[in-house]
């Protein structure tokens, strides 16, 4: 009798099976929850292969300002309403500077993560491309910058250090201290709000080292060997003290180990993540004694070879947020996906808010060319099974706005995401 009732239902129990076994295919498989992101073109010939690196802010009037990069020839300051999405130069490198020159020897990059201050005025740098066949020039050295929205003048404020690029710039408006990170090596220099005199600060930086003004007004900057460096104006001293991060000193653990940090809002405490590795800590910069005191506050995201470029920002609700980007081990599409993630300090809480959806996918003519091609340097989206565009390769930036949007560059094609959906409540957007 149980044989036979077996023998029967074999087919129903395979099917069940087999639509069991479908059902956590399906789930193993569903689309990752998305964060919604109006996508804006930048400017094409501001570039020559759809490209910008850290140079992106929000003025005070509201416009987001972006910096982009045209090797060989010139580098541009792009003023973006988020509004309507307009667009225009505000600042011209080689015209601001006087410059002709083409080939290696041109200011091919604003690379500079942009500096606005307490009075307005956006603070950016330039740097070097890369040096094409043939082509035996020499690179001059880089040029610090300003663009003031109010008079719409740009200004140059001159050569730091000869031929090094510019990586980095702080303005410490209210002491007259202009602070610049030279590249491709790591000079950390002191200037006035005008440019010169500059002087050498030493020690030597990390790569894409970046300057804070705490409260006091004291500047720090992270060393070559991920101690912390700190000029303090009143005193005109120099000390460079080993991070001891829970415990132990804090070190370099490989070459890609780039740090991203920003001042808290307390003016005393630093965050900082690694571009490949997203554990959050929390810095000190107040300590007092031989070493500096860092704590960590665990990992923003789980997933495989994270990377993260630049891309953290604190939240005007205090809140720390991140874009880190991860292998898709998700089984839903191939690639990569960016997520936004975010840090509670109050809650002590990390959130994975989700993956990056461009909700105007056609902001771009994605036809190919006439040979059928795909265009050039219009490779750095993809779409997954649902038909989601969503970025591929490598976002740049990141930055949260007065009103709580936050805004990132996305390169190939260049691209300015704004993610609306972290306004504050009752928040209204600037008219610029």
């Amino acid at each position: 009798m149980i044989a036979r009732f077996l023998r029967s239902n074999r087919f129903c129990l395979l099917t069940c099976l087999a639509f069991v076994g479908g059902l956590c295919a399906v789930s193993a498989a569903d689309p990752p929850r998305y964060v919604p992101a109006t996508a804006f073109y930048i400017l094409p010939e501001t570039t020559s292969e759809e490209s910008g690196y850290f140079s992106l802010n929000e003025s005070l009037d509201g416009a987001i300002h972006v910096g982009s990069a045209k090797y060989g020839h010139n580098s541009f300051l792009v003023e973006l309403d988020p509004r309507t999405g307009k667009q225009k130069i505000v600042l011209d490198t080689h015209k601001t500077c006087g410059l002709t020159a083409t080939g290696y020897a041109a200011q091919a990059k604003l690379h500079t993560r942009n500096f606005v201050g307490p009075g307005g005025k956006v603070y950016v740098g330039s740097k070097q491309g890369y040096p094409i066949d043939g082509d035996k020039q020499s690179y001059p050295g880089g040029y610090v910058m300003t663009y003031d929205p109010r008079t719409g003048r740009a200004e140059n404020l001159g050569m730091p250090f000869a031929g090094q690029g510019v990586i980095d710039v702080t303005a410490d408006e209210a002491r007259n201290r202009l602070y610049v990170i030279t590249c491709e090596d790591q000079h950390w220099m002191l200037g006035t709000l005008a440019g010169a005199p500059w002087k050498e600060l030493g020690p030597m930086l990390t790569p894409y080292a970046m300057t804070l003004v705490d409260s006091r007004g004291v500047a720090s900057a992270i060393t070559k060997d991920f101690a912390l460096a700190q000029f303090d104006p009143a005193t005109e001293k120099i000390t460079a003290r080993p991070i001891v991060l829970d415990g132990k000193t804090w070190t370099r653990a490989d070459g890609n180990s780039i740090p991203t940090w920003q001042l808290d809002p307390d003016g005393r405490h630093a965050w900082l993540i690694l571009m490949t590795n997203p554990t959050l800590l929390r810095i000190d910069l107040h300590s007092a004694g031989e070493s500096v005191k860092a704590e960590s506050r665990g990992k923003m995201i789980a997933g495989k070879n994270p990377d993260s470029r630049c891309a953290l920002t604190i939240h005007p609700d205090g809140r720390i947020y991140a874009l880190i980007r991860t292998d898709n081990e998700s089984g839903f599409g191939t690639g990569y996906f960016h997520h936004l993630v975010r840090y509670d300090p109050a809650a002590n809480k990390h959130e994975d808010l989700g993956v990056l959806k461009v909700s105007n996918p056609d902001y771009y003519d994605w036809s190919p060319d006439k040979d059928g091609k795909p265009k050039h340097h219009s490779h750095g989206f993809h779409r997954l099974p649902d038909g989601t565009l969503t970025p591929l390769h490598a976002h740049m930036a990141l930055i949260a706005a007065r009103d709580g949007a936050i805004y990132a560059t996305i390169i190939y094609p260049f691209t300015v995401l704004k993610m609306d959906g972290f306004k504050l409540p009752g928040a209204r957007s600037v008219k610029p």
